[in-house]
């Protein structure tokens, strides 16, 4: 289970960083080469923790009441990657001299990235080299580097220079909205020491947040030479020299641990300690458990494929994708690239709890609460961001993130879109209806759901003939701003309400209620209220069209000449105005047809075709958000070839580039896409109140298909084949699903 590469492409050394890059949801690696590249070679050399940040002033020409003043951004923090390699003085580059075999292979059975290279020198020295590199599952501040040079035709001195740098920056381009625009310095080294038994640590701090950093290194060499140390402004140096034989290896491994000060009181005394504590086992250990632990992971989260490797690779890449960003504690969610790279500086946003959340949902329910944890713990900041925003009551979640402050300077496409209080309450309703974990609910999950419906009382009001109207928010299709009914958030805020009130009296009925109704105030008139507007919520409908219209205005607009918009003007956002944007009836991602997967109980069924077959004419998919939801719509309607055509859009994004920007990262939402694709979308599942609805469907370019599901204590296993669906209870107690509206047991 590994993806593969063969050659060194010059070319996609940015791209494939990002795509052999390890990390642990604390921590990331880019897949830099520790040997480094040659002067004016492009590279973004980065290591990250997940939520350790600084913050920056926002410069507006004109900043109005509510903006944000500063925004947080994921940091690049120390190097301790770069390794540098001498044979009788001449220095290992796979830029000089010849490849004579190069390997490089992201084992995700087994959980880390190597190289395997064959090389000779300009001199004609020729050297067997390996490079591994693992982030610890297990024991999370944790990286492993193990690198091992083997002479092949000489016999002489080796130098293996290790370096721990301070000196770094993140990466910024001012010409793509997408990544940092400004170039800053942004984490200035505190101390560099060499410790007891030669361990070095350096420590730094963040500029403006004040958070600190610590990262502790311990080299070991498997032969003995002379080793030295070295301490600067910069950083530390290990210095290893030796002779070596022709046909002897020679092997280092590098341990490095990082610890930030949002997580450890004393970073540093917490980074030696870990590092101390892994030094007490072999690297061989840390392999053992790191397989042990994605043994686990694969018998959960394998979705199988039979009848196409390509498809089947990229699948396991993608939920391993996922496993690596996940953050797993409070301060922590994912990030839009993961731990990957730097695109939208590492922010959270409305991906994680629509499209990456099914996936730890079926597969680990205790992950996936976790992520639910992190919204909890940032609720009241999304209270006092309500307030900014001119709300007297409820919350409102920030558009983009980390530690719960708005980080949108743009509102019209940030702030404006309300909808993302809709996308956390619908992930914790998800939760609620997959595990039936009530207590959860009344500690945590009840206030979510009830001061988000606040918030539409709030936004929201009664017109004339008695509906409940949303203004002045913007959908998920960020090609259409600042609208007036949004078919997608009405349909959301609707749910929320609704849900609000059944919790509310799930809850009361097994004594659970008081607690939160007496800590946040609620009362029966607000409850009322919510059942009012829920009741009442307008959900805009063109009679003419028979579709839901994705706001008052929007079927009033021209339509965008898509037949004289040539292809390199896409995505629009980079290369037309919004405003000239927003005037025409053009989609960037799906919006209605997303309502319509998520919330099909509030159309037709000949609504939601129709509505699918009007906005895909329509739709960029500038996003990658978009393609996996309209594959998922397009079997719903019954047309698996289209929807097999937008799976196939999605399910290499990454491995294939087809953005063309994966060396800011890889696109996580749309590796839960993928996900969602074959599970929500050929397999047909549903979850509502009355348990498991399937409609499986088989493509025709496969055999068959098979994932296992998490559901209520159970686990199932799900097979679509040529001959049929079935479905086998592998773990728990039998239950009764629907297949096609029809009634079934599963058993053992």
């Amino acid at each position: 289970m590994q993806i593969e590469s063969n050659r060194l492409d010059r070319n996609g050394l940015l791209r494939d960083e990002s795509l052999f890059h390890v990390a642990n949801g604390y921590i990331g690696m880019r897949g830099n080469f520790e040997e480094g590249y040659p002067a004016g070679f492009q590279t973004i050399r980065g290591t990250y923790i997940n939520a350790f940040y600084d913050l920056e002033n926002i410069h507006y020409g004109e900043k109005f009441k509510g903006f944000p003043e500063t925004k947080q951004k994921i940091l690049n923090i120390f190097d301790t990657q770069s390794v540098e390699i001498f044979v009788e003085g001449e220095r290992f580059s796979l830029f000089e001299g010849e490849i004579l075999s190069f390997r490089r292979v992201l084992r995700m059975d087994r959980g880390y990235a190597e190289r395997e290279i064959h090389w000779r020198s300009k001199k004609g020295i020729e050297l067997r080299l390996s490079f591994r590199r693992m982030a610890s599952f297990v024991l999370l501040p944790l990286i492993i580097m193990e690198i091992t040079v083997c002479p092949i035709n000489f016999s002489g001195e080796i130098a293996i220079r290790s370096t721990q740098s301070g000196n770094v920056m993140n990466f910024f381009d001012n010409s793509d909205p997408r990544v940092a625009s400004v170039s800053e310095k942004n984490l200035f080294l505190e101390a560099c020491s060499n410790l007891k038994g030669g361990i070095s640590l350096i420590t730094a701090r963040a500029a403006r947040s004040g958070l600190r950093v610590a990262a502790a290194v311990q080299h070991r060499f498997s032969k003995e030479g002379e080793v030295s140390h070295q301490f600067g402004k910069e950083g530390a140096m290990t210095v290893y020299t030796g002779r070596v034989a022709a046909g002897e290896k020679v092997t280092l491994e590098k341990y490095c641990v990082f610890c930030d000060s949002r997580r450890y009181e004393d970073c540093r005394s917490s980074a030696i300690s870990i590092i101390n504590e892994a030094l007490e086992r072999p690297a061989s250990y840390w392999y053992e458990t790191q397989k042990r632990y994605l043994d686990q992971f694969w018998l959960r989260a394998k979705v199988s494929i039979e009848g196409d490797a390509d498809v089947q690779e990229a699948l396991n890449y993608n939920s391993y994708q996922l496993l690596q960003s996940a953050g797993r504690d409070r301060f922590s969610n994912i990030a839009a690239k993961g731990l990957s790279g730097e695109g939208y500086e590492g922010h959270y946003f409305w991906d994680t709890e629509i499209y990456i959340f099914p996936f730890f949902l079926l597969t680990d329910p205790a992950q996936a609460k976790n992520l639910l944890d992190f919204r909890y713990a940032c609720l009241d900041k999304a209270r006092s961001h309500a307030r900014l925003l001119g709300h007297q009551k409820g919350a409102l979640y920030p558009w983009r993130t980390i530690t719960g402050d708005e980080c949108s300077p743009y509102f019209p496409s940030g702030s404006a879109q309300y909808h993302i209080n809709g996308a956390i309450a619908y992930a914790f309703i998800s939760y609620y209806l997959a595990t039936g974990d009530r207590g959860f609910m009344e500690e945590k999950g009840a206030e979510v759901v009830f001061e988000t419906a606040r918030l539409w009382l709030d936004a929201g009001h009664f017109d004339k003939a008695g509906l409940f109207r949303i203004d002045c928010v913007t959908g998920p299709d960020e090609y259409t701003c600042i609208v007036n009914n949004n078919y997608y958030t009405n349909a959301m805020a609707k749910y929320n309400l609704e849900w609000a009130v059944k919790l509310y009296f799930l809850l009361e009925e097994e004594g659970r209620i008081s607690e939160v109704r007496d800590k946040i105030k609620l009362d029966d008139g607000e409850l009322l209220q919510f059942r009012r507007a829920g009741e009442a919520m307008l959900l805009p409908y063109d009679e003419e069209l028979k579709i839901n219209a994705q706001d008052d205005t929007f079927l009033r607009k021209k339509v965008w000449d898509f037949a004289n918009t040539p292809a390199e003007k896409y995505p629009l956002l980079l290369h037309y105005h919004p405003l000239h944007i927003y005037r025409h009836q053009v989609c960037k991602q799906a919006d209605t047809v997303l309502a319509h997967y998520l919330l099909e109980e509030y159309a037709e069924p000949l609504t939601i075709k129709n509505s699918y077959c009007y906005y895909e004419g329509i739709t960029t998919h500038d996003s990658s958000l978009s393609s996996c939801i309209f594959g998922i719509m397009a079997a719903k309607t019954g047309d698996l070839k289209k929807s097999y055509k937008y799976f196939m859009e999605t399910v290499r994004m990454d491995l294939d580039d087809l953005h063309n920007n994966t060396k800011d990262g890889i696109h996580t939402a749309n590796m839960g896409g993928t996900y969602m694709a074959v599970v929500f979308g050929f397999a047909g599942l549903r979850i509502k109140a009355d348990g498991l609805h399937f409609s499986p469907r088989l493509p025709q370019e496969w055999l068959a298909y098979s994932f296992d599901i998490h559901f209520r204590g159970r686990r199932i296993k799900v097979k679509m084949g040529q001959d049929g669906s079935r479905f086998k209870l592998l773990e728990g107690e039998a239950l009764t699903i629907f297949v096609d509206g029809k009634a079934q047991v599963v058993e053992s």
